[in-house]
């Protein structure tokens, strides 16, 4: 079976991670301006300061890949690669710097304005996360973030500022980016939780918080816009029992349960499943939780979901005594014999994701699209400046192959956006040495470097790909 005739080809990327100029045209300072780079050579990911030291350290959001400047240049390159669409996220502080003023920033509105005309020439269509991990510092400095219930009233209103001015060149969005972070311990700083430590209740209290401002952003998006498609977005960890003993098994489903499918079912299905009501009871986390918003997130399901996929895991019901752990995206598990592995100690599982694909399917048979997947590998540029990266073309090819499965298997796929089409710097350490791209960035860890374009490889064979609407995956 061939890819639908309208499929989704294109590329992702995040304000806080490409587009640099951080304190530029009245742009406020986010959660992710106060992340400082991190090393993977010492194993150290990525400090956050209450106060950004610019003289001691360096903030790799500041300057990014200064995307903010050179986007026409980028989405020029897109064009060439024939992308139908282009997932990014609006930085909230540049609309309201903030997060709480009762106007926004015009000169950061205009911005994206400009922005979404340059795409709309050349045919691509906007995929928009309205929060990628760039929550304004003010927001969580003063109020815990949305551990008080008026950073949901501020979002909303960052929202709707949005719905109601790009109406007309923005038709698909997506909420918050990988949502059910929110359900880790580590994850709590995204939602604005950085002052002190919080409770096991504030957190989840946190998340339930955000899941009524996602709610009520897509009911006042349908209501400007009924033609509007507005998603959610899991950071989806795949997961396998790493023996058939019945307690892997069972571990595995309870993990699974609790990271993927708790915040997935509130946002699709408009409630909280069982599973989730029973570890608040057995764990005494009491939410705030009223009748309004109950029939809020009832009303403010989602129109399709998206996630990000590069690996999976296995589980073990020893998991803390085990020695062959694995890392990973967000959390690892026991290594996984059958696979192989990144330069960073992801394990690459291309038929995991048709397996994904149908496990999610199932459970909701709404919309599905890939909003993240690649390799983050290291590059080297010849001496004649080709990038000859057939690792991150192969990677790619076999997960194609599985998606076209899916596809098959009667999942309604209907994009794909691989993650940091461009090279950009990484979330959790800050590196620009972990490359994604299909185009290459000339910029190091330490920030120097002249910025400059190139096309790699796996550019040419992207081109390829979207031209045969994935029927031609030959190299």
């Amino acid at each position: 079976m061939s890819f639908p005739k309208n499929f989704l080809w294109g590329g992702a990327t995040a304000a806080n991670q490409c587009e640099g100029a951080w304190n530029v045209a009245g742009k406020g300072d986010s959660i992710s301006d106060h992340n400082r780079a991190g090393d993977r050579t010492s194993g150290t990911h990525r400090a956050f300061d209450l106060v950004i030291d610019t003289e001691k350290y360096y903030y790799p959001s500041h300057t990014g890949i200064d995307s903010y400047h050179r986007y026409k240049e980028d989405i020029a390159l897109f064009a060439e690669m024939g992308f139908k669409v282009y997932r990014l996220s609006i930085a909230w502080t540049r609309i309201f710097p903030n997060g709480d003023e009762e106007s926004p920033n015009e000169a950061g509105l205009q911005y994206y304005d400009d922005l979404f005309d340059e795409l709309n020439k050349y045919g691509i269509e906007p995929l928009v996360t309205i929060s990628h991990f760039e929550l304004p510092f003010h927001l969580g400095k003063k109020y815990d973030g949305f551990l008080d219930k008026r950073t949901i009233g501020f979002y909303e209103k960052y929202a709707t500022t949005l719905f109601e001015r790009y109406k007309d060149k923005v038709k698909y969005w997506l909420t918050f980016n990988e949502i059910n972070f929110g359900t880790m311990e580590h994850g709590k700083k995204i939602n604005g939780l950085f002052n002190r430590e919080y409770t096991e209740t504030e957190q989840y209290q946190a998340l339930h918080n955000v899941f009524i401002a996602s709610a009520k952003a897509v009911i006042a998006g349908h209501k400007i816009n009924p033609d509007f498609k507005i998603g959610c977005m899991l950071a989806y960890i795949t997961m396998y029992p790493k023996t058939c003993r019945p307690e892997d098994v069972l571990k595995t489903q309870q993990v699974n349960e609790k990271f993927n499918f708790l915040c997935g079912d509130v946002q699709v299905k408009g409630a909280y499943p069982y599973f989730a009501k029973r570890y608040f009871e057995k764990n005494n986390i009491q939410l705030d939780i009223t009748a309004e918003d109950k029939a809020l997130l009832k009303a403010g399901t989602v129109d399709y979901y998206t996630f990000s996929y590069y690996m999976t895991t296995c589980i073990a019901d020893d998991l803390d005594k085990r020695e062959d752990k694995t890392g990973g995206n967000l959390f690892g598990g026991v290594a996984n014999e059958y696979l192989e592995t990144s330069d960073w100690g992801w394990q690459i599982d291309p038929v995991g994701l048709r397996y994904t694909l149908n496990q999610i399917y199932s459970r909701y048979e709404v919309p599905l699209m890939v909003v993240e997947n690649g390799l983050g590998a290291f590059d080297q540029v010849e001496a004649d400046g080709t990038i000859n990266d057939d690792y991150r073309i192969d990677y790619f090819k076999r997960h194609i192959v599985e998606m076209n499965n899916a596809i098959d298997d009667g999942v309604d796929l209907i994009g794909y956006t691989p993650w940091g089409c461009i090279d950009l710097i990484s979330a959790g350490t800050g590196e620009m040495s972990k490359r994604y791209g299909f185009i290459y960035v000339d910029r190091d860890d330490e920030g120097n470097g002249s910025l400059e374009r190139s096309r790699k490889k796996s550019f040419y064979w992207y081109k390829k790909v979207i031209e045969s609407n994935g029927e031609d995956l030959s190299v």
